[in-house]
Formats: C-alpha cells, structure tokens, sequence
C-alpha cells in the first residue's frame, strides 16, 4: 500500500477525529502499529489568519507519516491553508468532506461538499495544484440515502489531482448511526485509479477482514473503535499479516495505557486540560468493567493526574 512515493508498513490507519485524535493519541496508536494517522480537522480560514489554536491542532511529533486535514469550501483559501500546513511538516494534505457536525457541515464545510460536486472539484483542484506533496479527500456516502453520490465525487477528486481517498460508508443524514454500506465504498474502489481507503464499523480483526473482502479497498480506516482500545491495529495487523489472533488486554494493561495515554496529553497540553479530556478517554479504557458507570462518575471529578493514577491502582488490585 502507497500513495504516490509515500510507502506504509500495513494497512491500518488511525482516522481522523476531533477532539481525540491528537498529537498524544496519534504516538499512542502508532506504537501499537498505526502505519499512518491524520491530525485533527483544522478550519481553512482560521489557519490562514494565523489562529492559534489551528497551529497546535496541527503540531506533529514521532507520528510519521502523518496527513494534516483542513475543511473549508473556498478554493483559494483553502489552496493558501494547504500551504500552511506544509510548515508543520506533514507527509500528506487531506481535505475533509465527510465530517457530519452541524458546525462545519451547515456553513460550507465538511460533508456539505458532498451537495456541490463543482465546488468540491475546485476546492481539491487549488490544493493540488498548491503543493507538490500528495492531497487525499476524506469521503462519505452522500449528504442522504436520496443524494447518494460518493462515486461521483471519489472520481471528480481524483481528476482535480487526489491521490487517495477515503469513503465512510454511510451518508451525512445518518452521522454513525446504521450500518455501513460496503457496497458504496466497493463501488468507489472499481471507479477509480487512485487507493481507496475504507471507513466505517472496524472494531476488531474480523470486522477489518470483512471490509477487505466485501469492498476490495486498498486500506482501512479504523476510528471509533480505537477509542480506549488503541491495540486493535495490533490485533489486526497480526490477524490479516499473520493469521494470528493476539489475546485481548487485561485490566492492568488497560489501566496502564491510559495513565499512559493520560500522561502523553499532560506533557502536551498541561494537566488542566488534561484532566478534562482524561474524563472522556477513561470512559472508554474502563468501559465494560465491573462499575464501569460508578468508575467514569467518579473520574468526572478528578482534576490532578495523581487521583487518576489511585484510582487506577485501586482498579487493577480489585480486578487485575
């Protein structure tokens, strides 16, 4: 699997999430096999007036090759966010035309693209032709079940100059909800010439195995399922490369990488805000354990790194 001269050691990729998939959850994911990871979504026109908060969103680390992922619908602005980007050294721009939420989809950006094919031509064309290193499009279904287009659009990218795309298998409408349509994304793989990567219910080896077989797709593009779960690339990469099927962690090891997890955020942001994302990542790190809802309330008050790691030794010794 590459894209254009860039090479990746598998084909399990971190996908791009907002307010999870940062510069701490991207090194996290990559040292359990992540072959490659998107930084979080960074407005267009708030990079290009030099927005602070865009320049740390888009801070990359040891997570290499890591793609940087703007959203906008004005071409030319775009085009200049593409450029800034390239400052903070990323191997790939990737453009977003899949994010579902309100915010971005109802003032032009993010899965609205979907609804103007012209303007997501131009708007991929003035990326291209502004950088020399490779420009992806993240895709979905379509904006709804009457408005499927994802094959139209994988192959206007794709002539304004992309050289991959990834396709979530369901429309704007449904957000996460329903099941994925492996059949649009296998459509999209026959259309074009470009890699295909598919998104959309990887959670564990067999769901992987299951979008391979089902769409043919060049990659997949694991995201909600790695959330407290950052072995699963692990997992499928022994099971698709090796036909092995590694044993699920146990409560020590859990708790280990999210205090782990936890620590990479603190040296990246500071423990204030630390701790309040922390809330979010240990509902999942502690998910399905015995008083998992008593556990998440408790840690909804924590505000030192230190409560955090009593907690997690109290956890391991009761249930470890």
């Amino acid at each position: 699997m590459q894209i254009k001269d860039i090479k990746f050691e598998n084909i399990s990729f971190l996908a791009p999430m907002a307010g999870i998939a940062d510069r701490a959850f991207r090194e996290l994911c990559v040292n359990y096999g992540a072959a490659y990871t998107v930084t979080e979504m960074v407005s267009s026109k708030g990079l290009t007036m030099g927005d602070r908060k865009s320049g740390e969103l888009l801070t990359i680390g040891s997570e290499h090759p890591t793609g940087a992922q703007i959203f906008g619908d004005e071409p030319e602005i775009m085009a200049a966010a593409a450029v800034k980007c390239l400052e903070y050294k990323p191997e790939i721009i990737d453009i977003n035309m899949g994010c579902p939420a309100p915010k971005v989809a109802m003032n032009g950006g993010g899965a609205s693209l979907m609804k103007r094919p012209e303007v997501a031509y131009e708007v991929v064309k003035a990326v291209c032709d502004a950088v020399e290193i490779p420009v992806t499009v993240k895709i979905r279904k379509g904006w709804d079940d009457e408005s499927v287009n994802a094959v139209e659009i994988a192959e206007l990218c794709e002539k304004a100059g992309a050289s991959a795309t990834a396709v979530h298998g369901r429309t704007r409408v449904q957000m996460y909800s329903g099941e994925v349509d492996y059949g649009i994304i296998k459509s999209v793989k026959d259309a074009v010439g470009i890699p295909v990567i598919g998104n959309g219910d990887i959670t564990d080896e067999q769901s992987a195995a299951i979008m391979l077989e089902k769409t043919n797709c060049d990659a997949i593009m694991i995201g909600r399922g790695a959330l407290g779960n950052p072995w699963v690339f692990a997992k499928i990469n022994a099971y698709l490369n090796e036909c092995r099927v590694l044993p699920d962690p146990g409560v020590t090891e859990k708790m280990t990488v999210m205090l782990k997890h936890i620590q990479k955020i603190i040296d990246y942001k500071g423990e204030y805000t630390a701790m309040r994302e922390a809330r979010h990542h240990a509902g999942y790190y502690t998910k399905g354990m015995r008083g998992g809802a008593a556990l998440r309330k408790e840690i909804c008050s924590f505000e030192h790194f230190e409560q955090l790691e009593e907690l997690a030794f109290k956890i391991v010794k009761e249930q470890g």
